[in-house]
């Protein structure tokens, strides 16, 4: 991909919103058919962009939308802890699929296929498509920008034992990526309400990745379940 397309794709997202669609297991939603109809309705909204697990669902989305997807694939194999986008072979595919950018763990823990982080982004560029990082620190942020990743995104804060453990989004880590990388930032993880989008956007954000909020109807539902819950109880 030449730098003018690099440039293209980044700057297709910047200052927006890019909606996770994803539903695994037993989840009622893990159809491809229905990720793809939840997929064109987000950008209809206003989506800039897409963030999909899996090369089914991104090939079943990859038609019906023109905005840049993020890839990824989720997958345990153990004793690893890396599940998104593990190996380089897992990487090849979700370009296979259509992905524009794959998104891959990119803190410093072992891979399971044994290959170093480096080997996963090089295939990537080779495929043609971008790297963004899932990091869940300042330091490993740094170190995937060293190896060449186009984007770094927060999605592991909160998620590894040598980040913050809290409920709210890690504004923190974005500002100090903001600050100290030059590629973009994405803010994503436990982003719910459009004021932490817009505080994630003020403190340096790229672009805000929202999932859950958006895109998963059973926890919306329990959310409004356990509020009614609590005031009955109260009474």
């Amino acid at each position: 991909m030449t730098i003018n397309a690099v440039n293209d794709v980044l700057e297709r997202i910047r200052g927006g919103l890019v909606v996770s669609c994803q539903a695994r297991g037993s989840d009622p939603l893990r159809d491809s058919r229905v990720i793809a109809a939840m997929s064109a309705s987000t950008v209809q909204g206003g989506a800039v962009g897409l963030r999909l697990e899996g090369p089914a669902d991104i090939r079943a989305v990859r038609p019906l939308v023109d905005v840049p997807i993020i890839g990824l694939w989720k997958v345990d194999l153990e004793p690893s802890d890396v599940y998104i986008t593990p190996t380089v072979q897992h990487a090849q595919e979700v370009v296979a699929a259509g992905a524009t950018i794959v998104a891959l763990d990119g803190t410093a823990r072992p891979r399971p296929d044994g290959n170093p982080l480096i080997r996963s982004i090089e295939a990537i560029h080779e495929a043609g498509a971008l790297v963004m990082a899932d990091v869940s620190t300042l330091a490993e942020g740094e170190a995937a920008e060293a190896l060449g990743a186009d984007v770094v995104s927060t999605t592991l804060s909160g998620y590894t034992p040598d980040s913050p453990q809290v409920e709210a989004p890690d504004l923190t880590l974005v500002g100090e990526l903001a600050r100290r990388v030059q590629i973009p930032v994405v803010a994503e993880g436990r982003y719910r309400t459009p004021f932490q989008a817009t505080q994630a956007l003020s403190a340096g954000a790229w672009a805000v990745v929202v999932g859950t909020a958006i895109t998963a109807p059973g926890w919306i539902t329990s959310q409004f379940v356990r509020r009614l819950q609590q005031v009955e109880d109260q009474n």
